[in-house]
């Protein structure tokens, strides 16, 4: 069985090489859009979505981020903190992959269910951006620094970030770079008990 969803789920895949070249308006419009018809938890609907376009401020923000991650200590095991640090010692790392436009999902800080709302409008984003030929990826970044009071101040002053936010993620969007092959599923992770 095949239909366009089920298409659009299995071509995309996460872009971490993108071209220079803007989004259109229509496009964001539409991504963003998706996002707001994700469902959430009791339709409460409390994220707020910020893309930011600006180059100038995604350099500036990515200067903080390579700064803050090279002093921040990861508070657990998992691998893509490490590498994390690791790149922010390269000056041409770049935390969004030098993508066009970056969004950021935030929600209220006393929600239990920030995360998992944001990540169910996240999921509605990347699926339109794949229907539109738009590459897309998901960046945990500025939630792992999101209390380092250098980026949270640059978040509050210069993108215009709600205090009462708390960032769950965020997303680069832009016209692919490249076109990776898609990656083998793991076997095992389907049960069915009848």
């Amino acid at each position: 069985m095949t239909n366009e969803v089920l298409e659009c789920i299995k071509k995309r895949r996460s872009i971490r090489k993108f071209m220079p070249e803007q989004i259109k308006d229509e496009e964001l419009n539409v991504i963003l859009e998706a996002g707001a018809w994700a469902p959430s938890g009791g339709n409460n609907q409390t994220w707020l979505f910020t893309a930011i376009q600006n180059r100038n401020i995604l350099r500036q923000l990515n200067k903080l981020v390579k700064e803050a991650s090279l002093e921040w200590e990861p508070d657990d095991n998992y691998p893509g903190k490490f590498r994390n640090k690791a790149r922010a010692q390269n000056d041409n790392y770049d935390f969004y992959f030098d993508a066009p436009t970056l969004v950021i999902l935030s929600n209220m800080p006393d929600y239990q269910n920030a995360m998992a709302d944001c990540a169910l409008a996240v999921e509605n984003m990347f699926l339109a951006a794949a229907s539109l030929g738009i590459g897309s990826c998901y960046i945990n970044t500025l939630r792992w620094l999101r209390d380092i009071a250098s980026v949270r101040e640059f978040l509050f002053e210069k993108v215009g970030l709600e205090r009462d936010q708390v960032i769950c993620m965020a997303a680069s969007f832009g016209y692919a770079g490249h076109k990776p092959e898609p990656p083998m599923r793991k076997k095992d992770t389907i049960r069915i008990i009848r």
